[in-house]
């Protein structure tokens, strides 16, 4: 039996590392970032942002476990965490010499910092078990996901300041190179957004990843000894990741639930990617607003993450996840028909409480299908390709479907695959906790 080693200072220096890194996927893939890409970069062509990330989800999921093979294989977790993190960091901050004129940079830029922030997640994830007991798996990973939701409410309300109406306003005001940008009223503010007193918002989110992600990199120990593969550590690296595949297919429940979970992740992570998007051109709604829509969400999530903790004890987590996914289906139709703003806050509220559900759900029927002696192998497959893999084809698709019907029609085509991903649920064994016999 494994025992927790790590102290309280160690499991918080790791949890703060998901404290860290959302500052980077609520800044510039979720809202920010994103908007300014759609509208500035690109001209307002949503596909161009759907590509972009479907391009990097597919990179990391084609790179990212076999990296991961190779991290367990010579015990060097922190070393790939560091490169990764590095990597994510440094491309974000280039992020702010982008504007008009820039896309292939852009794209670049985005696609490198975003493998980072994939990639980085795999080898955060697999030190869970240096720092936790196996019984204790669920309540260290909830710390890690409430810390994360707290991070997005403290990067939201650094940069709220930067980003209200009044100083967009007076910076297009002002500015001479919207003029000459020759740009409308809307894509004037959006441009003001690149302007230097606007652009610090990406060199605070790369700042926050790293400040609060350097506790991890000095405190947390790797329990196990780092060594050397004999032999190349690529062809080491696929051998292993090859055997893993062939375990993952001879144990059928645990093969369909990813494949389930690959299609109804993929309309989650698809729905979140392209929420500020959607708000912004549909409902003309300000960056501001957004920011306050985007706390709603994240404490919505956290209330969820904890109402569907006690409801899947009760009805099991393959239920719940069922149910999550109906809520699901409600907002994507709800959007198409929404005009107001109020009505996208409410719907935010109702989202967010999918999205926390639906996270933790996940995690807990994988563990209750994987078997024990699988669960580290198995998990990072979970998370490092199918987890990964599973937001490549939804952007890609919205991002089309937006470009040649309307946001509203994409979000419509987004519901059909939530149905999809109930229909390839309910192939999946419906495995439940077994609570130990009473006492006779």
């Amino acid at each position: 039996m494994q025992h927790r080693t790590a102290s309280r200072g160690e499991i918080f220096s790791w949890t703060l590392f998901d404290f860290a890194n959302t500052g980077f996927y609520v800044i510039i893939i979720s809202l920010l970032y994103s908007t300014f890409f759609t509208d500035v970069i690109a001209n307002g062509n949503a596909s161009y942002w759907g590509r972009t990330i479907s391009a990097s989800m597919l990179l990391t999921a084609l790179v990212g476990p076999l990296l991961g093979s190779i991290s367990d294989a010579t015990h060097r977790k922190k070393r790939f965490l560091a490169l990764f993190t590095g990597l994510c960091v440094a491309a974000t901050a280039l992020l702010y010499f982008t504007g008009p004129g820039t896309l292939m940079m852009a794209v670049a830029l985005v696609i490198l910092a975003n493998v980072g922030f994939e990639g980085g997640t795999i080898f955060y994830d697999a030190f869970l078990p240096d720092i936790a007991a196996e019984k204790d798996y669920n309540r260290i990973s909830g710390y890690g996901f409430a810390m994360g939701y707290l991070g997005s409410f403290v990067i939201l309300m650094i940069v709220l300041p930067l980003v209200t109406p009044a100083t967009l306003a007076s910076v297009a005001q002002h500015s001479p190179a919207v003029a000459l940008a020759g740009l409308s009223a809307r894509g004037a503010v959006g441009y003001a957004a690149a302007l230097p007193s606007l652009r610090l918002t990406d060199l605070i989110a790369a700042g926050f990843f790293a400040l609060f992600a350097l506790p991890l990199f000095l405190f947390v120990r790797e329990r196990q000894t780092p060594r050397s593969i004999a032999g190349n550590p690529l062809v080491t690296g696929y051998r292993r990741l090859r055997e893993t595949f062939a375990h993952i297919r001879s144990y059928d429940a645990v093969k369909r639930f990813l494949l389930a979970f690959f299609v109804y992740n993929d309309s989650i992570l698809t729905v979140i990617l392209f929420a500020g998007i959607f708000a912004k051109e549909s409902l003309k709604m300000e960056t501001a607003q957004l920011i306050y829509f985007f706390m709603i969400v994240q404490g919505s999530a956290l209330i969820g993450s904890l109402i569907f903790g006690a409801v899947s004890n009760r009805i099991g987590a393959r239920q719940s996840i069922i149910v999550t996914i109906v809520i699901w289906i409600g907002v994507v139709v709800a959007a198409y028909f929404i005009t107001t703003a109020g009505s996208f806050f409410i719907l935010g509220a109702v989202a967010g409480i999918a999205l926390g559900s639906s996270q933790s759900c996940s995690r807990s029927l994988m563990a209750l299908l994987t078997p024990d002696e699988k669960r580290t192998e198995f998990f990072g497959f979970y998370d490092g390709f199918f987890g990964k893999a599973s937001a490549v084809v939804g952007p890609l698709v919205f991002g089309e479907v937006a470009d040649w019907l309307g946001l509203r029609q994409a979000m419509l085509v987004i519901g059909v695959i939530f149905v999809l991903g109930i229909l390839l649920l309910l192939r999946v064994p419906d495995a439940r906790v077994v609570e130990p016999a009473a006492a006779a």
